[in-house]
């Protein structure tokens, strides 16, 4: 097995994008979707129509967009969208592993995660949720006593039990800091047996998949930023609110979402002054990639100037890589219930103080601590965002249409 996903460096990189975006138009000076023959040429008439050499320009190389956005691609067997030639004998231990695996898997993860329902519809039963921020925000953290407990330790648990469903056997955990070893372990020796100093404002973490969820839930059993399409999802919905998810519109139009930032800042405060209260989990660079690359961080998570403990998730593959990019939610499932053994390594470093320069500075205390997870976790750094994504998907998308 590679010790390592494809595509490592011994240093972190900093690569510009050629994609720009200004004024929300799209400047790119290779275009996926057009040729790269001069502008200056003369245009077609209808007294000038092409000939059949000339009819048709050429298609963009699935290898020059990936080179664009490098932290997107795939190099997994499965390749780009998972739709690679695959050899004869791993066509037979795919179809082996549908007919034998892939069930078994189906029935057991969806049997752990009505059970979980069942438990967070019980431990919520006469209970109203919250409503905050006009109605933005409908949720269950503010849930103490007994319910907490049971939810938080069930959830704990029965996230482990899922990722052990899906072939995650093993999760191996390295502490950069020594001292760390035993903290941050669970919830409830946090709170009673470190200072207040000692617990960070929030947790945050690269995004490969969406099983990172799954480990935090399973590690410190967080808060989460999610979709407000969430919350409406069957079983999975009322989770999310005991979860204590803060919701967020994607379709908003407003800059950076300044009232979810907002709802974020008060919950970090609120879980430094109340030990009962769930720690914020953070993805700051807001979209996945394929776990070689590290996005620029948005600054919700710095906002409260409190100190954050930084993790490092990675998924050493073999033959298909965790990682969710490029392809379909029901082809990414498929392949990985598929996969006998899929791997999982996290990296905690230690908690990170803010100096005052970068308390007065949230983009600079973000930056720093995005190099800072680039360099310990040999992640390459990169420029490009959540819209150079979605212009790569749909260009690649396009293309294997045309196949």
């Amino acid at each position: 097995m590679d010790s390592e996903p494809h595509g490592m460096s011994s240093e972190p990189h900093s690569q510009h994008s050629e994609l720009n975006l200004e004024e929300g138009h799209i400047k790119d000076d290779l275009p996926l979707l057009t040729s790269s023959s001069s502008s200056t040429s003369k245009p077609t008439t209808t007294d000038d129509k092409p000939g059949p050499s000339s009819s048709s320009t050429p298609e963009p190389d699935i290898e020059e967009l990936e080179k664009q956005c490098a932290a997107y691609a795939r190099h997994d067997m499965y390749g780009t969208m998972g739709r690679a030639k695959l050899p004869w004998t791993q066509k037979v231990l795919l179809g082996i592993a549908i007919i034998t695996l892939f069930p078994l898997r189906v029935v057991s993860a969806t049997l752990v995660v009505v059970l979980y329902y069942l438990i967070c519809r019980a431990c919520t039963l006469c209970l109203a949720p919250n409503q905050e921020h006009e109605d933005e925000q409908d949720d269950y953290s503010h849930m103490g006593g007994w319910r907490r407990r049971i939810i938080y330790w069930f959830g704990r648990v029965l996230s482990r039990a899922l990722l052990f469903v899906f072939g995650f056997y093993w999760i191996k955990e390295t502490y950069r800091d020594p001292d760390m070893d035993n903290k941050f372990n669970d919830e409830l020796e946090v709170n009673h047996e470190s200072n207040e100093i000692e617990r960070p404002g929030a947790i945050i973490s690269n995004h490969v998949s969406h099983l990172d969820i799954l480990y935090h839930m399973s590690s410190s059993f967080p808060s989460f930023v999610a979709k407000k399409s969430v919350s409406k999802l069957p079983l999975v919905g009322l989770i999310s609110k005991c979860l204590g998810c803060v919701y967020v519109q994607r379709e908003s139009k407003t800059s950076d979402f300044k009232g979810v930032s907002g709802v974020v800042n008060d919950r970090i405060n609120e879980s430094l002054h109340d030990k009962s209260a769930p720690m914020m989990m953070l993805f700051p660079e807001g979209t996945t990639t394929n776990g070689d690359y590290i996005l620029p961080f948005k600054t919700g998570a710095f906002l409260s100037k409190a100190p954050v403990l930084p993790v490092i998730l990675r998924y050493p593959y073999e033959k298909f890589s965790p990682a969710w990019d490029t392809i379909s939610g029901v082809r990414h499932v498929i392949l990985l219930l598929c996969q006998f053994v899929n791997y999982i390594t996290v990296l905690r470093l230690p908690l990170y103080y803010p100096s005052q320069e970068e308390k007065d500075d949230p983009k600079l205390y973000a930056e720093n601590v995005r190099r800072l997870m680039a360099r310990e976790g040999n992640l390459i750094m990169t420029d490009i965002g959540l819209a150079e994504k979605r212009v790569y998907h749909a260009a690649i998308h396009g293309l294997f249409a045309k196949r």
